[in-house]
């Protein structure tokens, strides 16, 4: 197992692996949507402070350009009603 930098104390780290060996694929899959959802949630987060003037809408928008790229969200999404 290659080793990373971790403040996690080695037999913790070591009992998560086993968690984590040991989940089912329906499990594994919820831990992937969450994180996902966490990604998403602090993506839009860091996009609120930088453009506080800029309605929800215009704030998943954004998120939408960083995920799936402006060409793709254009697409998908529209062109976008404003920009800054």
């Amino acid at each position: 197992m290659v080793e990373t930098l971790s403040d996690t104390r080695p037999e913790v780290a070591a009992l998560q692996r086993k968690l984590l060996r040991q989940a089912g694929a329906a499990q594994k899959l919820a831990m992937l949507g969450q994180m996902n959802q966490t990604v998403k949630t602090l993506a839009l987060s860091g996009l609120r402070s930088r453009y506080p003037d800029d309605s929800i809408d215009m704030l998943r928008r954004r998120l939408a350009d960083l995920i799936l790229g402006p060409t793709l969200a254009g697409r998908v999404y529209g062109a976008p009603t404003v920009k800054n």
